[in-house]
């Protein structure tokens, strides 16, 4: 007993590398495609601006980095600030532990 042979398969070509997309949705303006990232791999320091609104991100890269992860970054960024801002206005702006101008609040 013999084994089956193969069928003789063609050799596959090289394998297309599909490109990541370098513009983005802003975060602030939501207008499509207008967030570009540019990534300076010799400085190591990756640069985020939107086109529209003018905002901008920088981060430091290394040779793995794409401009995924900067924008990731960017969008972590962001809700980090939300939050931080969001927690200095509630211990300070939500009572400030004055009394009105009657006295205190309680009437007899």
């Amino acid at each position: 007993m013999g084994k089956r042979k193969k069928s003789s398969r063609k050799p596959a070509g090289p394998r297309k590398r599909e490109t990541l997309e370098s513009n983005f949705t802003c975060l602030f303006c939501h207008h499509d495609k207008s967030v570009s990232v540019r990534m300076d791999r010799k400085e190591g320091i990756a640069q985020l601006f939107c086109k529209v609104c003018d905002q901008r991100f920088q981060s430091k890269v290394n040779h793995l980095t794409e401009p995924i992860d900067i924008y990731s970054e960017w969008i972590d960024a962001a809700d980090a600030a939300e939050r931080q801002n969001e927690a200095s206005k509630a211990a300070g702006g939500g009572s400030s532990g004055r009394r009105g101008p009657f006295g205190s609040d309680e009437e007899a």
